[in-house]
């Protein structure tokens, strides 16, 4: 029995021993050996990179394209004649309509009257001109549209003024520039107006300094100074709140030591009714006359506030001499007959008009011109 439990107890050790290994050597059973990377394939014709730059070693790309090349102002209003004309020819159209009448009774003349009234022309300019339509449909029998349109042009025209002087006194003096003043009230785009002038100015060859004498503004000498910077114009600016009049005394004398034929001020928007800010503009004329007088003094004026901007305009050259009117906003919703009322009420030249949001849409104002866009064309009415 001994013997036998022996033997069992042999075997059993012999059988774990057994199993043993076999674990045993499984756990030492090597993985198969990776592949050794490929190397790259050297080539003799790459070069070494570059060593890195700093910045500041980097060369700015060039620009392009320079300073902007303004539109020539000869006959620009005859090329903006077709915008203007489209917002205008409801004039043209109802006196055409009025006039073609077969009985011309005391009615019709009344609503002539009111036709030429709702154009902002005003009472008295257009008393004057049905008057002197009366007397030549009546003496010369005007009856055609083509005979119609002739004498409403002409006497459209004699109304604006043919003769008037609307010349600009850009051309320097022996020893210093000349130099124009641009006032009006809030709003009404005197700080646009500049620099659409100085275009202009640079378009017919002259040399331009910009005064930015808007002091109240905040953004007023940053946005004169970007439109001078696009034709080349230098602009000289003070501090926010300076001195308006300090800060044109510089412009001018600046322009006298560069040489310009043109020195250009903006002059803050003021409300004609506030007295101290009508007393400063005149602060700021009598300052800049150190160096000589004004050329010009231009009141720029909104041409959608009709009878109001008149009203606008005589408190201001009871201060100033007023010496031309800027007319914006002579596009969309603006009135024509706004330029025969201002005239002739204040007896002041329209020089420039603002036919819209374009750098190139101020144009010196010609009559005839203005006329035909006022009646529109022919074939049109």
């Amino acid at each position: 029995m001994l013997e036998i439990l022996i033997v069992i107890g042999a075997v059993l050790l012999l059988s774990v021993v057994l199993a043993v290994g076999l674990v045993t050597g499984r756990g030492k059973r090597s993985l198969p050996a990776a592949a050794p990377p490929e190397h790259p394939v050297l080539r003799d014709d790459l070069q070494p990179p570059e060593p890195l730059r700093h910045v500041e070693d980097v060369e700015a790309p060039l620009l392009t394209g320079g300073l902007d090349v303004p539109e020539p102002t000869a006959g620009r209003l005859g090329r903006l004649r077709s915008r203007l004309a489209r917002s205008q020819t409801t004039l043209g159209r109802g006196l055409f309509a009025l006039l073609s009448r077969d009985n011309l009774d005391d009615d019709t003349w009344e609503e002539v009257e009111d036709t030429l009234l709702t154009s902002d022309m005003g009472v008295a300019a257009t008393q004057d001109l049905v008057s002197r339509l009366k007397t030549k449909v009546r003496v010369d029998g005007v009856k055609t549209a083509s005979e119609l349109r002739v004498l409403l042009r002409e006497e459209l025209v004699t109304s604006i003024g043919r003769d008037v002087d609307r010349s600009l006194k850009t051309l320097p003096h022996a020893d210093r520039p000349a130099v124009i003043l641009v006032v009006g009230v809030n709003g009404t785009g005197k700080t646009t107006t500049c620099g659409k002038l100085a275009r202009v100015l640079v378009a017919d060859g002259r040399s331009v300094v910009l005064g930015a004498a808007d002091t109240f503004r905040a953004a007023a000498a940053d946005q004169l100074e970007t439109w001078g910077s696009r034709v080349g114009a230098e602009t000289v600016r003070g501090p926010e709140g300076g001195d308006p009049a300090s800060i044109a005394f510089d412009a001018v004398k600046r322009g006298i030591e560069v040489k310009a034929d043109t020195v250009l001020i903006d002059t803050a928007g003021r409300l004609h009714t506030k007295t101290g800010l009508m007393d400063e503009l005149g602060k700021v004329k009598r300052v800049v006359e150190k160096h000589g007088p004004v050329d010009e003094t231009l009141l720029v004026l909104d041409a959608t506030t009709g009878q109001n901007g008149v009203v606008q305009a005589r408190m201001f050259t009871e201060l100033v001499d007023i010496t031309g009117i800027v007319l914006t906003k002579l596009d969309g919703t603006a009135k024509g007959g706004i330029v025969v009322a201002v005239q002739r009420e204040l007896g002041i030249p329209v020089k420039l008009i603002g036919l819209g949001e374009g750098p190139d849409d101020l144009a010196p104002f010609e009559p005839e011109a203005f006329a035909d866009a006022l009646l529109g064309d022919e074939a049109a009415l």
